[in-house]
């Protein structure tokens, strides 16, 4: 009888045991488990802090190259001189300009390719220009005319353009076309200062911010431009899909 209650308890104490070992075993397992699974999340998530810094630095370079090219085409505009000394300066001046402002000229720029952006300013340029010329015609007749047929008066309007860049662009446009200034702008409504009737109902006509919404896609409707331009960058976005 007590041969047996032995038995009986030693088979109770080993089997205890193996009940311990097995517990451990699967602890151990679990623990492995864990510790693999959050060396990967750790992993992955190195890999995604590279590739998230790798991609800011290249979009401040390409901000940066952006807002360079525009700099030093606008200095050889107004410079008029192509020597090595100018070029140089405007090389110098240029770089340390996009240096200290590359994030603000492309900030607020919804998700478009640069390129297109580029490509649309430089169009918009000559258009610039031809209303420049036209607007110191006009403002040479007002001066010249013994009358001096000037009515000058504040103007206000709100643009429908969201972003910095555009309010800033539209701004410039309008201040370096001959009698316009603009003098403040608020929440997006802007106060011009216009030297006669007929150029403040030029600005009202809304064309040149018509111009501006589609250098950089902010237009209230679509143009099939629009549509052509960001073809490829929708080939890109189905082919990783696919």
């Amino acid at each position: 009888m007590e041969v047996t209650l032995l038995v009986h308890a030693t088979d109770q104490a080993f089997e205890i045991i193996e009940n311990a070992r097995r517990q451990a075993v699967e602890l151990l397992n679990s623990t492995v488990g864990l510790a693999a699974e959050e060396q990967r999340w750790l992993e992955e998530k190195r890999i995604r802090a590279l590739f998230t810094g790798a991609q800011a630095v290249k979009t401040r370079r390409l901000n940066f190259l952006g807002t360079f090219f525009i700099l030093f085409f606008v200095w050889c505009i107004l410079s008029g001189h192509f020597d090595a000394f100018h070029l140089s300066l405007g090389v110098i001046c240029c770089g340390l300009v996009a240096h200290m402002s590359h994030d603000l000229l492309f900030a607020n720029v919804r998700f478009v390719d640069m390129r297109t952006i580029a490509k649309r300013f430089i169009a918009y340029i000559p258009w610039l220009l031809e209303q420049i010329v036209l607007a110191n015609i006009h403002v040479a007749g007002l001066a010249l005319n013994p009358k001096m047929p000037i009515d000058p008066k504040i103007i206000r309007f709100k643009t429908k353009l969201e972003s910095d860049v555009s309010w800033v662009t539209l701004a410039n446009s309008i201040t370096l076309t001959p009698g316009t200034i603009t003098v403040d702008i608020k929440e997006g409504e802007f106060f011009v200062h216009a030297l006669s009737k007929k150029v403040a109902r030029d600005l009202l006509s809304g064309e040149m911010e018509d111009r501006v919404a589609h250098i950089y896609m902010e237009a209230d409707h679509i143009y099939i431009q629009d549509v052509l331009d960001m073809a490829h960058i929708y080939g890109l976005f189905r082919g990783i899909g696919g």
